[in-house]
């Protein structure tokens, strides 16, 4: 059974995007991509500027890519810079590790897919992609405890 169906990832979307405009957030763009790394949904908001949408893949893709939340990943790039710039180059540029990437998990832990937002301050861009991902009874890993 497909967890991350395109219904379900539609709703993360746009609860994500409500978030951003509730709270007053810059315009957002946000990508969830299934475990295979492939995008689900993507969504520009009004007035996102033009690469946004690249940069919401990154996140959601790079924390995929290495299995760990976006806030671990800034952790671990800052610590080793080259090595997370051998992998972004690897990845052939699509490696965005800081906060707005944020892991889609089961409630048994399994890992579903991931959630890319941009467009605002990080933390800010990670607190929608949190309740989107709330909202549809999955799990969050941001790569802190929660």
């Amino acid at each position: 059974m497909n967890v991350l169906t395109l219904d379900i990832a539609s709703r993360i979307v746009d609860v994500a995007l409500a978030k951003g405009k509730e709270q007053g957030f810059a315009p957002l763009t946000v990508a969830v991509l299934d475990a295979g790394g492939q995008i689900r949904v993507l969504k520009r908001g009004d007035g996102a500027s033009l690469l946004r949408p690249e940069i919401a893949v990154g996140k959601a893709w790079g924390v995929l890519a290495l299995g760990f939340g976006g806030r671990d990943l800034a952790r671990r790039a800052a610590k080793m810079p080259a090595f997370f710039n051998a992998a972004s180059d690897l990845a052939g540029g699509k490696l965005v590790p800081v906060p707005g990437g944020v892991l889609i998990r089961s409630a048994a832990g399994d890992i579903v897919g991931a959630i890319g937002v941009t467009g605002d301050l990080s933390e800010n861009d990670e607190l929608c992609a949190v309740a989107g991902i709330k909202e549809v009874g999955l799990v969050p890993d941001t790569g802190d405890p929660l």
